[in-house]
Formats: structure tokens, sequence, C-alpha cells
């Protein structure tokens, strides 16, 4: 009996010990000491680490900056971002267990680089930094000056952007990287926003189609193509603006097609689509766990953070504000979920000025090619930017979608692997036989890639795009937040014909929030819409509740609903704000078709509108209360 308890007791210390032992932490800290170029000290302790579990990552308070010129190299495909070779000072894959503490550091940015690239870890905590870039990956110019019977305007440009004219193009030079005029926005200086009516105005029209081309259409692809991918879209197009420099930091623009833009107004520039968004600062991905802590970004070349077939993220006090008296913070959406799961959490957080939504929240469809055998399918990726995504995990359940008769799966299977013979074919393999009922040209998406999701007590405005854009069957809650973006405030769509954004919507719950001026950029559109891009009559969206909500909108409509199953609008109020003149005034307050069972109920409206709903005629008996 002694030997027994000694055994048992010497035991129990073992397994104590080695418990303690598995549970060490690894700490790193960092001065200003190293503040000239930080990447080299920063990723030579990280490569060196024995361990990648239990560290603990501090920087002393400063202003550190980070150049690429030693940082790690990879070729990274990056959903909704340009696929291309990127440079990193904190490479986080494989870790578990870690924490990065600023402890209220600013970290500046050089170039082409992802400041923080997360990759299958687990439980990763990074919180108290200020992130920005030296040199902005947009560019900006006031606008001085009009020439009526030209049709030209004159634009001053500050040393901030330093730029140059080849062959009468206006091409913007920075660290390591530069842009054209591309994409364009009109910025109101005044209010630091998007400009009204900006539609009127912008983009600046940059082609037009070329006069001289021979056999063209004699190209025969076997295979479907993408005319909007980088590679094709100048097909058949010639450069229709002139630009010339009238004195130094003065240039002149010919050729714009639309309204010369208002004198006073600043005109925001990020380069061609396609090619514009090389630097989120966070990318994370098949990560269990993530929370992102009391952040600033005041500016990326791309997204806030772009997280793809993660779970469990949490953004609390993540805050996307511009600096320096940029007009602009990051040049595409503030935060965006492509895939992931478990619950999404955004809270107590600030998302302005981005060129982009504040979130984006979906999954992915992959076009069905052919059925290869009983068990396998090539499938191809829809949009250049999604390309090399993977559809999931194994053991994660495939979505056989047909959307011409139902926005949801007509049957499902259990993924076995993915084959990425390159980033726009790959072949997957389920456990189960494939249905004979597949078809090419059918979609896949994966039904575990949806979140819970949960957007509160944020502000998000002064933004272009929407606010929130959100595909998700599983459940969503927004609530007490603030907005005034120059599109929708809330899209929910099913998309499936450009970006092939997967997901519908079920569950969605909306109150206790404020809509100010929202489409204020020209778009006849709702403050509010759910829609779909297939034209037919098909149930998209169930269960939903828009609640104890404040619209105190310029002009008149408020709700846009279609394909819905479902819909509850109760105790809102709905004012008009005067802040702008109204530019559809003829518009009524909702606009509903193919749906049924809708409910307006106690609602008080103090608007301007002579219609309050327009509808199909399968909804005439509907009033609003």
């Amino acid at each position: 009996m002694k030997i027994n308890k000694i055994k048992y007791l010497f035991g129990i210390c073992f397994i104590s010990v080695s418990t303690i032992v598995a549970q060490k932490n690894t700490t790193l800290k960092f001065s200003t000491s190293i503040k000239e170029d930080a990447t080299p000290h920063v990723l030579r302790k990280l490569m060196k680490l024995e361990s990648r579990s239990n560290v603990q990552i501090n920087f002393e308070k400063g202003t550190y900056h980070f150049y690429p010129d030693k940082g790690l190299e990879s070729f990274e495909h990056i959903s909704n971002h340009g696929d291309h070779m990127i440079r990193t000072a904190f490479p986080l894959r494989d870790f578990k267990n870690t924490t990065i503490d600023g402890n209220g550091a600013t970290f500046v940015f050089h170039g082409i680089m992802i400041p923080f690239l997360v990759d299958g870890s687990e439980n990763i905590t990074i919180k108290n930094i200020t992130i920005d870039w030296a040199q902005a990956f947009h560019s900006e110019g006031l606008i001085i000056a009009h020439n009526a019977e030209e049709h030209s305007f004159d634009m001053k440009i500050s040393d901030e952007y330093p730029y140059e004219i080849r062959n009468e193009q206006l091409i913007f030079v920075k660290e390591y990287y530069e842009h054209g005029i591309g994409q364009s926005i009109l910025y109101d200086p005044q209010r630091k926003a998007i400009a009204f009516d900006t539609e009127s105005y912008t983009n600046i029209s940059l082609g037009s189609k070329v006069k001289s081309s021979n056999n063209i259409e004699s190209i025969d692809y076997k295979y479907e193509v993408d005319h909007r991918a980088p590679s094709l879209k100048k097909i058949g197009i010639e450069n229709r603006l002139k630009v010339v420099q009238l004195k130094p930091g003065v240039v002149r623009l010919y050729g714009h097609k639309k309204k010369l833009p208002p004198v006073g107004m600043i005109l925001v520039m990020k380069g061609q689509q396609g090619f514009n968004r090389v630097a989120p600062a966070f990318r994370v991905t098949h990560t269990k766990g993530f929370t992102g802590l009391n952040v600033n970004i005041h500016h990326a070349g791309g997204m806030g953070i772009i997280a793809e077939n993660s779970s469990d993220l949490l953004l609390d006090n993540f805050n996307i504000t511009p600096s320096h008296g940029r007009m602009v913070s990051t040049t595409a959406d503030a935060t965006h979920f492509v895939g992931c799961s478990g619950k999404v959490t955004l809270q107590n957080s600030t998302f302005n000025n981005q060129l982009d939504d504040a979130t984006n929240v979906h999954g992915t469809y992959q076009k069905v090619v052919e059925k290869l055998d009983d068990y396998s399918i090539g499938v191809r990726m829809g949009h250049h930017q999604q390309q090399g995504f993977q559809i999931g995990n194994k053991g994660e359940t495939i979505g056989l979608v047909r959307l011409s008769e139902s926005f949801f799966a007509y049957d499902h299977l259990t993924l076995q692997s993915v084959e990425k013979l390159n980033s726009r074919y790959h072949i997957i393999r389920f456990n189960e036989k494939i249905p004979a009922s597949l078809q090419p040209g059918d979609l896949i998406e994966n039904l575990d890639g949806y979140p819970e999701l949960f957007v509160k007590n944020c502000v998000i405005s002064n933004n272009r795009a929407r606010g929130l854009l959100i595909s998700n069957p599983v459940s969503t809650v927004i609530e007490n937040n603030f907005f005034s973006t120059e599109m929708e405030a809330i899209l929910v769509p099913v998309e499936s014909g450009h970006w092939y954004e997967s997901g519908n919507a079920s569950n969605v719950i909306i109150r206790n929030n404020t809509f100010q001026d929202c489409n204020h950029s020209g778009y006849d559109r709702g403050v509010i819409r759910f829609v779909t891009d297939d034209d037919n009559q098909n149930i998209a969206f169930k269960n939903i509740e828009i609640t104890n909500n404040t619209f105190n909108h310029f002009d008149n409509l408020i709700l846009e609903i279609s394909n819905t199953d479902g819909l509850l609008f109760s105790k809102n109020t709905i004012t008009n704000s005067g802040t702008f003149p109204q530019l559809f005034a003829d518009n009524p307050v909702v606009k509903l078709k193919s749906s049924k069972n809708i409910v307006f109920k106690r609602n008080k409206y103090e608007g301007k509108a002579k219609e309050k709903i327009e509808s199909d005629s399968n909804l005439t008996e509907i009033k609003f209360k």
C-alpha cells in the first residue's frame, strides 16, 4: 500500500510539473531603441522562438517604423484583395495563446506590407496599438477651377502626394508603390465626409472605346473567363482623360464625361480597381479565436482587417479613422469576414472615412464546372479577387445551390478534401455520392461558414459605400449604432453575378440605431435594403425585426424589401433632417416586392413622402402604421 501510495503521489507531482512546464510563458520585449526600422528586430525574435505557444510580446510606448526591405516575404491569395508577394514583420503562423501588447505604441509602416499576418493560429490577442502608413496608398487633390467651354477642371495637389505626368496620364509615386487616378470620389473638406451627390461628378472618366482594332472577336476561350479581371479588362479601352501641368502642384484634366466636380471639393483617387488593394493592416486566416482590443488603424492600402475561414473573432474599441488631415482612412472596407464561423463581434468601435463598407460578412459561391466522378467535382472561382479561396475544411457541410430555383441549398454534402490545381480551379471531393441533380453552372457554398454576428455601440460614418453588408443565414444583431453613410446604411443581399459572395439572411435584428442622412451620394436606394441580383420571386430572407430605430433622413426612401418572408417594422421614428435637398422627392417611404408576412405597427412618421408604401400586386393590402 505504501509503495502504491508513493507511486500515486509521484504521478501527481509529475503531472503537475509537466503541466507547469507546458504552460510556461515566453516573453519578448521591444524598446524604442529599434524605432528606426523595427522589422528585422521583431522578425528575428519571432522566427527564433522555440515554442509558438503562450507567447507574450510587449512594446515600450513610442513610435516604431517598419520597412519592407527586411520583412519576411510570401505570396498570398487574399480574399477581396489583389494576389501578390507581400512582406510582414509579424508572421503569426501556428501560434497559440499569444498576446501582442503595444502599450500605446504607434507602428508606422512603409510600402506594401501586411503588418499582422495571422494564419493557422489559436487565441491571438493584439491590443493597445495604433497603425498608420508614412505615405498613403491613395492621393488627394483640391478642385480649384473650371473651364465650362472645354469641359476641363484644375486640381491643386499638395507635396504630400508626389506625382508625375507620363504620356498625359497622372501617376502618383509613393514609397515602393504608385497608382494612377483610377477609382475616384469627392470628399467635402468642411464635413470631412463623402460629398453630397458625388455620383453626378465621379468616378472621373478614364477610358473610352478604342477606335481601331483587328480580329479581336476571333479570340476563342475554351472555358469561361472573367472579363473584369485585370488581365482582360483593358481590352477595347483606350485612355480618354488627358492631364497637363499648369505649374508644379497644379494640373488640368481634360476629357471627363460627367459634371465638372465643384470647386472646393477634394478629389480622392486610389488607382485602378484590381490593383489598388495591396496592404491590409490585419490578415487573419484559418484561426480559432482572435481579439483586437484598443486598436486604432489610421490607414491601410486595402482593408483594416480581412478574416477568412476563421472563428470566434472579437473587435472591441477597434477604430478606423484618418490621420494627418487626410480625408481617407483605409482604402477598402474597415473590416471584412469571409467564411467565418462561431461568434463575430464588433463593439464600441468607430469606422470612419474608409473607402468601402464598415463590415462585410459573407461566404463564397464557387461555380460547378463539371462532375469528375461519383464523389468529385471541379469548381471555378467566379471573381478574380476570390482566387485561391478554400471553400472549407474537412467535415464541413457544403450546400448545392441553384439560384434560379431557390436561394437555399437544394442538397448538401460533407467535404472530404480540396485540391487546388491553380488559383481559379479546384477539385472538391465529398464523403457522399454526388446527387444526380447536380448540373454544371450550379453553385456550392459552405453552410458551416457563417457566424453569429453582433454589431453594437459602433459609429459608422463619412465613408464610401455601405455601413454593413450582411449575407448571413445564421443570426445577426445590430443595435445601438450610429450610421451616416453615402450609400445604404445596411445592405442585405444575395449576390451571385459579380463578387460571388454567398449567403442569404435569417434571424436579423436591427434595433435602437440612429440613421442620419444616409444615401446622400446620389443613389436611389433605401437606407436599409434586402435585395437579390436574381430577378425571381423566390424567398431569400426570413425572420427580420427592425424596431426602435431613429431615421433622420433628408430624402424619402427608408426601406427596400424584396424576396422576404417575415418582417416586423415597429416603433421606429422617421423625420426629415433638411440637411440636403431631396434627390428623389417622388419616392415613398417603403418599397416592397416578392414578399409576404410583412408587418408595420406603432411607427412615428414626420417626413415629406406623399406615399408611404409602394408594392407589387401581391402586397397591396399592407399599410404603414
